[in-house]
Formats: C-alpha cells, structure tokens, sequence
C-alpha cells in the first residue's frame, strides 16, 4: 500500500497552491473571516465551544480552523506535509491557535497521544484509505468515552456512476476491493483547469454496510445516519445548483450526501493496537 499512499501524496502535495489560489477555497475571504463549514455537520455537532476536536485529512485546514473559530480546541491531521505547511501558515497569519500535525492516519497513533471530545472528518476523505477497518480503530482510539464521532461524506452509491455522462449511468462496482481504482488526468474539484505533474492517483471505494460495520466493530455506538439529496459539488452532470450553493440531481432520485454519528461507550477503551 505504500506505493499507493506515496503517489497520491505527491498529487495532493502539488493540489496544494492550485487550491490556495482557486476560488472554490477564497482563501483571502476566509483570512478575513469567512467559515467554510456546510450546514449539516453545524447543525449536528451543535455548540462545540471549549471542546476538544480532532479533524482527520485536513487538507490545508481550512475546515479546522474554523472549529477553532467557534470555540473548538481543534487539531487537524493530513498526510501531505505542503497541505500542513501552508495550514500552519494560516493559523499564524490568523492569530489562532489551532495544531496540526503532518502523518498519515494509519500512523498516527505512533505519533501523536490524546484524546477527543469529538473527531470529524468529511467530504471527499473515505475513498483515500484502504483500510477502513483500521481507521474506525483509530477513531475510537482518540475519542474519549462519551465522545462524538461525525462523518459527512459523498454517499457511497454515488461513485457507481459515470460522472462524464449527462444521464446516471453505471460504470464503477459498488463493492470494496483491496485493489484500488487507478486514475490519470489534469485538473481537480477546485480547478478543473489545472495542469499537473501528478496526474495519477488511486483511490478506493467502500459501501455503507463497509463504513457502519467498522465503526460498530471498533467498538462506537450508531448514533444516527442521515442522507440528503444533495451535494456541495457538481459530481453528476445533470445535477443543478440550487439558491443554498448546493448541487441536485432533478427529481432528487438518490441520496447524494450522507452523515454518520457515533458515539464511543462511556464504559469502553479504543481497541486499536
């Protein structure tokens, strides 16, 4: 798996500045003062004021920082050592004192030692990550008991189809493979323009039964699981933004966007060794 971790690392290390520079990120009206949240995982995780927060895959912490903004404690985690230094960057130049620290999930528990009133991570994360098996371990490992686990995600029955056709067609399994899906193109979600040097990239995919059973096994309690029919990008080409800067597929046929919450047992002890 290494080999697949070192290309993709080398692709988003290179996204870096294409983002910074893009406007879907407006990094300069965040600077100023804007929160990149979504509503769904606002309106979930509620007032987070003076609790403590673990942000897994990052990126250049745009999202991290504004859980710090509304009162969080909040560290963010990424696998690309450009995405933490430009993350580390912002906090500085904000006056903030969020922390970030630069590891792939998989080893950051021989990393970094604490543990979390609540641990997020959303959108475009789960099809990085082979193991998620592994990573439901670690998530219970840096909860505290009692605390929140929240996902917000593209939901898996998306990634089924063709998203360079107008109509929903199938083109892709719906079911996971320890071999991932290799990619080779340009451009990216921010700006589908962009040239690259590192056109190729792998990723994996994995079913809701894949994702809920992880999180059970490792040890967390289902709290609740949401689906929308919408998406804040354009995936599907037929899909239409609405006035909330959301993106719909007519007549809504699918769930396009889903939330897991989970809560770690009082009582229990994170089971990753």
């Amino acid at each position: 798996m290494e080999k697949y971790y070192k290309i993709n690392k080398a692709r988003w290390n290179e996204l870096v500045a294409i983002h910074a520079q893009s406007e879907e990120y407006d990094l300069e009206s965040f600077i100023a003062g804007n929160n990149s949240l979504h509503k769904e995982e606002l309106d979930i995780l509620g007032n987070v004021k003076g609790k403590s927060l673990l942000h897994l895959q990052c990126h250049f912490g745009l999202d991290t920082i504004s859980w710090e903004r509304l009162g969080a404690k909040a560290t963010g985690v990424d696998f690309s050592e450009t995405a933490i230094e430009l993350a580390r960057e912002i906090t500085k130049r904000i006056g903030v004192a969020t922390e970030f620290v630069c590891s792939n999930i998989y080893d950051l528990p021989n990393i970094h030692e604490e543990q979390y009133d609540i641990v997020f991570t959303s959108y475009g994360v789960l099809c990085w990550l082979q193991d998620i098996g592994k990573w439901a371990e670690i998530i219970a490992h840096y909860l505290k008991p009692g605390g929140v686990f929240l996902l917000v995600e593209a939901h898996p029955s998306m990634w089924i189809f063709d998203d360079e056709s107008e109509e929903l067609r199938v083109k892709y399994n719906y079911w996971h493979s320890d071999e991932p899906i290799s990619w080779e193109e340009n451009g990216s979600y921010a700006d589908e323009s962009a040239t690259l040097t590192n056109k190729k990239s792998y990723e994996w995919q994995h079913t809701v039964s894949d994702v809920l059973n992880g999180l059970i096994k490792a040890g967390l309690v289902i709290q609740e699981v949401r689906e929308y029919p919408h998406l804040p990008w354009k995936y599907i080409k037929k899909a239409e933004k609405g006035e909330d800067g959301n993106w719909r597929i007519p007549g809504d046929p699918l769930p396009q966007l889903w939330s897991v919450e989970a809560v770690k047992r009082a009582q229990a002890v994170g089971n990753y060794t």
